[in-house]
């Protein structure tokens, strides 16, 4: 399988052969089951769709709770993701980080930390204005925005204030640093986007 959902725990650091620290980032991967198996066929594009967690009875519709008795299970997952699968597994079967080995190179998605509304210093790094010599109340304002009468309006893409964080990122080349089968941890090198117990999506590469 090269494709897996999981839940971001947090960081921690581990020790390699050598004894050298390896600051890793600690993924619940699976068990992910198997709820929907898209072919060419029918859907017109192979695909396999994997669920993660699950719901609370109360809280799942009829259409969600339907789809998962199809596919023998016992409530709706949490999530529902489909990844394009090297080989075809059964619906009803399960997805775990036994598909993963160490020193494997996987690519993590998830949605990054909402920063709310941001200035430009923080959100694009801008240097700010002078903190001396007559400045008043400018020093983290961005400054001119346009030219004057010609064009008279501020061209589209500027890099302006606005709400920061909360998107979709995919981090690429990550290290596989250590699978525990039993816990169905991952053990990431590298920073994974998202706050802790964010859902991400962990692909081979």
């Amino acid at each position: 399988m090269n494709a897996i959902i999981g839940r971001k725990l947090g960081m921690t650091q581990i020790f390699d052969e050598s004894g050298a620290v390896v600051p890793v980032t600690v993924i619940e991967a699976g068990p992910c089951p198997v709820v929907q198996v898209r072919s060419a066929e029918k859907e017109g594009y192979a695909a396999v769709q994997l669920g993660f967690g699950k719901q609370k009875d109360t809280r799942a519709s009829k259409a969600e709770k339907g789809h998962a008795l199809k596919a023998g299970l016992d409530a709706a997952p949490a999530v529902l993701k489909e990844f394009r699968f090297d080989e075809t597994p059964e619906v009803g079967s399960t997805v775990t980080v036994d598909g993963f080995e160490r020193g494997g190179r996987v690519k993590v998605t998830g949605v990054t930390k909402g920063r709310g509304f941001q200035g430009v210093m923080k959100r694009h790094g801008f240097g700010g204005g002078r903190a001396s010599h007559g400045a008043t109340r400018i020093h983290r304002a961005p400054g001119s925005i346009g030219a004057g009468t010609n064009p008279s309006r501020v061209i589209k893409g500027k890099r302006m204030p606005g709400h920061m964080g909360a998107e979709q990122q995919t981090v690429r080349n990550l290290l596989v640093a250590k699978v525990d089968a039993e816990k169905n941890l991952l053990y990431v090198r590298g920073a994974v986007p998202g706050p802790v117990n964010g859902v991400v999506f962990v692909q081979k590469q």
